[in-house]
């Protein structure tokens, strides 16, 4: 069976948020961070050495290894906060199109200044996401 290098681990996620130095992004990561605890009611873990994530769900890979990952998650990047949005984008279009200045990808998204977010929009987002996830996969328990 193949394994995922990023995986759930005991890291600290507040440990790792005091650990970065780019303060807006921070601040940024901070602010996200409690809107997903909200939203998810979930405990932040942190995935890997970069990703804090909320909640999990089980799939299946096409080499029939099944793997775990977050069901929705932020990461403090360089270049912008990255935001997983795991369902994607294409059913939230009209959520995207009022959320401010943003790129995304697949399922990630990227935002360079929370300043520029629409936070409500940012939230709801989240929410959806989280919900479309839950519905899809359920959720896994330790």
């Amino acid at each position: 069976m193949s394994q995922l290098k990023t995986v759930e681990n005991d890291h600290d996620p507040y440990e790792f948020l005091k650990g970065i130095t780019h303060a807006r992004r921070r601040e940024d990561t901070k602010q996200v961070l409690a809107i997903m605890e909200r939203v998810t009611q979930e405990p932040p873990k942190m995935w890997g050495q970069s990703i804090i994530g909320f909640g999990k769900y089980s799939y299946r890979r096409s080499d029939n290894s099944v793997h775990q990952w977050m069901m929705t998650g932020l990461s403090p990047r360089k270049q912008a906060l990255t935001v997983y949005i795991m369902p994607g984008f294409s059913e939230f279009e009209n959520l995207l199109a009022k959320l401010g200045q943003h790129t995304h990808s697949v399922s990630c998204l990227y935002i360079r200044n929370l300043e520029n977010i629409d936070l409500s929009i940012l939230e709801e987002l989240i929410k959806q996401g989280y919900q479309l996830m839950q519905e899809r996969y359920g959720s896994v328990t330790d």
